[in-house]
């Protein structure tokens, strides 16, 4: 008996769900069926939105103003608005479809979760006939099914529309407004200063090329350092600690003796950024040019930390066989040259023009290219003591762009005869290391297209 008792009970509230799920999520109007996946706001376009108030579940309401095609928070705070967040909502606004009307004439708004609509989004489009004006689209509970119960104001009938802009139009001012940290124009970014504890490393660009000049003189890696601007222009904020920092807040949070200090020249114009004190996963950080203080991802700061050798520059040669025009080898007292050859209507060639003129095999010749191509330093040495490049073992000279650009540089194998090898490139300072057995294979590759 209590087996079917039990029974009964289930089935009861298996028959009362089913009838919920009817009469109210997929109750549907006898005409107006054809309406099942029309555009909620039909012919709007996303361009011609030029206004928007979002009230958020919390409450909070945000009104977003674009003028000259640039989205501003106006209020409740005045500031620059997320483009990706203000993109998704007035795109969505404009795809919103309806999924089904699921009352054309409700007698009880509070059945939805209409009655006080948890979200709304009002908006105007100021160059439309049609929405110059304000609408609004208010958003209720969640159905059995997972969508979402709205009406737009100002009409009767209830509607089903997608759950998934819940979470795109639920949203509030801080997640409306542009989150980043620091803001520059980072194609405009011609010097970087990072001073950490005992540690500053200063990068300036000179024409199209990037130098460390702090704690050292040096030709800086590009990469590492489109790597360090673009870490520091993505930057975001993870929440608003306060908006109005007084000396005792930046003294609470760190700020007396900044954990890390970064200034960014871009156009002329330096912005610079201060990482307090560390909260969890995240530390405090401000922009001297905002009273506010804000928190980031903690990992920043170990980008910051890393030291001058990294910003250097690893490859020894820019050289590249597609554009190199001569090589010169000088070894044991012997010069190994080629040049390349280029007549019409023929692919190029490398020759041999000293000890003896010849052709090199093409694939012998690349295989050389490569690896002076390929050689990379793996750390670098303050001085050249001990490092036998007082004699070289092998000198490189090469010429690029029809003679327009010379490199050179010098080997040697070391005097402990460990794994490693050694390099010096004119204007650098100290010396290079670099794998024993890249400069091993070189010179074997060499051999081969000596003869």
């Amino acid at each position: 008996m209590r087996g079917l008792r039990s029974t009964i009970a289930l089935l009861i509230v298996l028959i009362g769900l089913s009838a919920y799920i009817y009469f109210v999520t997929w109750k549907q109007p006898e005409a107006g069926a054809e309406a099942e996946r029309d555009r909620v706001f039909a012919a709007l376009e996303s361009d011609t939105i030029d206004e928007l108030h979002v009230k958020a579940e919390s409450g909070e309401t945000t009104t977003l103003k674009k003028e000259s095609d640039v989205w501003q928070v106006s209020s409740p705070i005045t500031a620059k608005a997320d483009p990706a967040e203000t993109a998704s909502i007035t795109s969505n606004l404009v795809s919103l479809a309806i999924t089904r009307v699921v009352d054309e004439n409700p007698s009880d708004l509070k059945e939805y979760g209409l009655d006080v609509p948890r979200t709304e989004i009002e908006f105007k489009a100021s160059g439309d006939k049609t929405y110059g004006t304000a609408h609004r689209l208010l958003i209720g509970s969640k159905s059995a099914t997972g969508e979402l119960f709205a009406k737009r104001e100002g009409e009767n009938r209830v509607l089903l529309i997608p759950g998934y802009v819940d979470s795109i139009f639920n949203r509030s001012p801080f997640n409306l407004r542009d989150k980043a940290v620091l803001v520059f124009e980072r194609d405009k970014v011609e010097r970087i200063s990072v001073s950490t504890g005992s540690q500053t490393v200063e990068l300036v660009k000179q024409g199209m090329e990037w130098n460390l000049t702090r704690p050292t003189a040096a030709a800086a890696d590009s990469v590492s350092v489109d790597g360090l601007i673009n870490r520091l222009n993505t930057l975001q904020m993870k929440s608003i600690v306060t908006d109005q920092a007084t000396p005792a807040d930046l003294k609470q949070y760190g700020f007396a003796s900044p954990q890390s200090t970064v200034a960014v020249t871009a156009a002329g114009t330096t912005q610079t950024l201060f990482i307090g004190g560390k909260s969890g996963e995240t530390v405090y950080a401000r922009d001297s040019s905002r009273p506010l203080v804000v928190t980031t991802e903690s990992s920043v700061l170990t980008d910051l930390q890393k030291g001058a050798d990294e910003y250097r520059r690893k490859e020894l040669l820019a050289f590249r066989g597609y554009s190199g025009d001569r090589l010169e080898f000088s070894r044991d007292g012997q010069t190994i040259a080629f040049e390349k050859v280029v007549a019409e209507g023929q692919p190029e060639k490398w020759r041999r023009t000293s000890p003896s003129a010849g052709e090199p095999e093409t694939m012998n010749m690349e295989s050389l290219l490569l690896k002076l191509e390929g050689i990379r330093a793996t750390s670098f040495r303050s001085s050249t003591a001990g490092t036998g490049l007082d004699k070289p073992t092998l000198a490189v000279y090469a010429r690029s762009d029809s003679g327009k650009k010379e490199e050179r540089v010098a080997f040697a194998r070391g005097a402990s005869g460990g794994p490693d090898a050694f390099a010096t490139v004119p204007g650098q300072p100290g010396a290079v290391v670099v794998p024993g057995k890249a400069l091993d294979e070189m010179i074997a590759a060499l051999d081969l297209v000596s003869k």
